[in-house]
């Protein structure tokens, strides 16, 4: 059941892109023309080790940084996509949490002061606004009709194959991780395949896929795609890993609250549930997403990096959220 009020609901979606920024703007280069690869679905072997984990240069949520052991495990080597989890439905006749009608009792409040649209199936879906704001609210709509068939809505074109699926809430996730046999990965497991052993950065990254231009209202996809892009067409990080900054985020196993904590450094798997919070969700237990989305940008969202973390309600899903597994032996 969805566990949201109906300020949980807006908080959500601004915290998908709320990162604060700095007002700047991008200089305009010519668009990349981007040849997207048939990837295989194999998961990749990661190597236990030690690594630094976290970032002190923008979010105060993102630190300290500590020195961190990582035991080694299997990783999709892309986000989980559309047909992959088509495939899963296919199989189980299983409905999402946005397929379904909300039970008004999640929202706490009498049930004659919710919006009826409220109430109905769907999930929050990104809306450019036609004037710059710095407000989340206009630009995120919770819409009916949107699921990870419809990712734009009803009126919208259908999911396509091989872009990473999304509006799925943390149930639907845990659905297909048990039926294909393996886990969502742990912050730190996810932190430690995205940076691949390489220094930390704090520059845009050319090979992901961002927002180029001024966030909400200006994208001028020089990097090939306006929105969600399909597996594939960035190159892979040193570990063969592909879309672990940018495209979508990904949901974690980890429970979310601001900052690490400087003493679990040994597979930490995060906060207890009494420990966590979530400053743009309070009152309720948010999962850590790491890596940012296609709406990330210089001047509101610089989360396109491997330490980069929010926290995410895992009673609904959005339209630039996604994931990927992890796995303790050998897939099948």
């Amino acid at each position: 059941m969805r566990t949201l009020t109906a300020f949980a609901i807006l908080a959500s979606c601004g915290a998908l892109a709320a990162c604060g920024g700095d007002g700047g703007t991008s200089q305009a280069s010519p668009q990349v023309a981007r040849s997207c690869a048939q990837l295989d679905d194999t998961p990749v072997r990661i190597d236990g080790g030690i690594f630094a984990m976290g970032q002190t240069e923008f979010y105060a949520e993102e630190g300290p940084v500590r020195e961190t052991t990582v035991d080694g495990f299997w990783i999709d080597p892309h986000e989980v996509t559309n047909r992959q989890f088509a495939e899963f439905v296919d199989a189980t006749n299983y409905a999402t949490v946005a397929e379904k009608p909300v039970d008004p009792a999640a929202f706490n409040v009498p049930e004659e002061t919710i919006p009826a649209e409220l109430l109905l199936p769907g999930s929050a879906v990104f809306t450019p606004p036609e004037q710059p704001s710095n407000n989340y609210a206009d630009w995120w709509t919770y819409t009916p009709g949107a699921n990870w068939k419809r990712p734009y809505g009803p009126d919208g074109a259908e999911a396509q194959p091989d872009e990473p699926v999304v509006h799925l809430a943390w149930e639907d996730m845990q659905a297909y991780a048990k039926w294909k046999g393996g886990r969502m990965p742990t912050e730190a497991e996810w932190e430690y395949a995205a940076s691949a052993g390489q220094p930390a950065y704090t520059e845009q990254p050319e090979e992901a896929n961002s927002w180029q231009g001024v966030f909400p209202t200006v994208n001028q996809e020089t990097d090939g795609f306006k929105g969600i892009s399909p597996v594939g067409c960035y190159a892979p990080n040193p570990n063969g890993l592909y879309d672990m900054v940018g495209n979508v985020w990904e949901v974690t196993s980890d429970l979310f609250r601001p900052g690490h904590d400087p003493a679990d450094t040994d597979n930490p798997r995060g906060p207890s549930e009494n420990q966590a919070y979530d400053p743009y969700n309070p009152g309720f237990t948010s999962r850590v997403m790491k890596g940012g989305s296609y709406l990330c940008a210089p001047n509101y969202c610089k989360r396109y990096r491997p330490a980069a973390r929010q926290g995410r309600d895992p009673g609904m899903g959005a339209s630039n959220v996604g994931f990927r597994l992890a796995y303790d032996t050998p897939p099948a």
